[in-house]
């Protein structure tokens, strides 16, 4: 009882001291969020809290949201923000609800580390699975990540899908599968992106039954698959009531299957498709989706055994190929990398991408100013930086990889425990 209630200490003091240096960073310094919420690396058109504030007024002045072309956000983020009093008036509320966001979000990954998924799931258990860090350190990192504190100065809005996603993966872990896969939904309504992460969901959430009839495994799959998109159903009526029109769907969802505004950010595909000719723009679409999406039955498959791990590196992967990502991308990324502790010795790039990602984040700005602002730069300056920074984080993502396959393959074959291995 005492340990309880020592760690229950220990979590509020860790949640008062991660609010406390958000409210310090707020008030402070007045003119930073304003600051962050223009950075590119934070902001894209789709998670924009400026654009957000620009599709409110419209909203409360009964003018569609979606007219001019600015606001590309789920409708129902409107009526949420509506109920808090005016932002130029009473920032204050604004910001708490954001600091609140990140607070809920770390202690869905505090369920989640201390579950020992990430090292003895149903299938397969590491032998290092002892060799790991608590849900209190887990958070920690996440909440004292520069990059976390970074997107809830910026007000982004997707720190509401990372809230709903590590939600959903928490709910799945604890044995709650429809909870699990209507914040999914959720997540997906809001982002469009997390709707390919269900079916490692699906996988996590029917490990967690503890079943081993097979006949159940397509039904219970369906009825997953029924309630997220019954979900997602009603979450698009409730928009349709809120703006009259269907409108809101190619403005949201459209804009990221078109790549129609090619605002710069960290990503890969605004640049390329910058320089493409319009005769060739269908194809090159329909390829680097295929592309994005051709991850995720290939790491079910060959990850099956480990639902939580295939979740953790499709998050790595849609934050260096989707169509607008941004660091609150790779903060998620992060933190659930923290959760594989026990195969960090098995990494063998882990200097090289920190470098590299500490590099392209310091010089990434740079770049970005002699750019847009100092004139002496043009758009290969930023691109060939934020190409860097995809490389740190691919360079993360399969280094992640090999260690995982690598500590299923000292469990097969106990014999080459600590051999060489050379790939040819």
């Amino acid at each position: 009882m005492n340990v309880d209630l020592l760690s229950v200490k220990r979590s509020k003091g860790l949640f008062l001291a991660a609010a406390a240096l958000r409210l310090a960073f707020f008030f402070v310094f007045p003119g930073l969020p304003e600051l962050v919420a223009g950075r590119v690396e934070v902001s894209t058109p789709v998670n924009s809290f400026k654009r957000l504030q620009e599709g409110l007024f419209l909203y409360n002045h009964n003018v569609s949201p979606y007219d001019g072309g600015v606001y590309h956000q789920a409708p129902l983020l409107l009526p949420l923000f509506s109920l808090l009093p005016a932002f130029a008036s009473f920032p204050v509320f604004t910001y708490l609800l954001y600091i609140a966001v990140d607070l809920w979000s770390a202690s869905a990954l505090v369920t989640i580390a201390d579950s020992g998924e990430a090292g003895s799931s149903a299938r397969f258990t590491s032998p290092r699975k002892d060799k790991r860090w608590s849900g209190f350190v887990v958070a920690a990192l996440f909440l004292f990540n520069p990059f976390t504190i970074a997107t809830c100065i910026g007000r982004p809005t997707s720190v509401f899908t990372t809230c709903a996603i590590l939600h959903a993966i928490s709910k799945a872990i604890t044995g709650a599968p429809y909870s699990a896969v209507i914040a999914m939904a959720f997540a997906s309504y809001l982002s469009m992106y997390p709707l390919l992460l269900l079916p490692p969901l699906v996988l996590l959430a029917y490990d967690r039954l503890q079943t081993h009839d097979k006949k159940q495994a397509i039904p219970f799959a369906a009825s997953c698959v029924g309630v997220t998109a019954a979900t997602i159903a009603a979450l698009f009526q409730m928009s349709y009531f809120i703006t009259g029109s269907w409108e809101f769907l190619y403005s949201t969802y459209g804009i990221q299957l078109t790549l129609t505004d090619l605002t710069p950010n960290v990503g890969l595909w605004w640049y390329f498709f910058i320089e493409m000719f319009d005769s060739f723009r269908a194809f090159f679409l329909a390829v680097f989706w295929l592309h994005l999406s051709s991850y995720v039955g290939a790491f079910c498959v060959r990850v099956r055994s480990q639902p939580l791990l295939v979740i953790t590196l499709l998050i790595g992967i849609f934050g260096v190929f989707k169509p607008y990502p941004s660091i609150s991308d790779t903060s998620l990324f992060l933190a659930l990398v923290s959760l594989y502790r026990h195969v960090f010795p098995l990494m063998r790039y882990t200097f090289v991408s920190a470098s590299t990602i500490l590099y392209s984040t310091c010089l990434g700005p740079a770049f970005y100013h002699l750019w847009i602002y100092a004139g002496s730069g043009n758009a290969n300056f930023f691109y060939a930086i934020t190409l860097v920074w995809s490389l740190g984080q691919s360079l993360l993502i399969s280094d992640l990889t090999f260690a995982a396959l690598r500590d299923e393959w000292e469990v097969d074959r106990p014999e080459l425990v600590g051999k060489e291995i050379r790939q040819i």
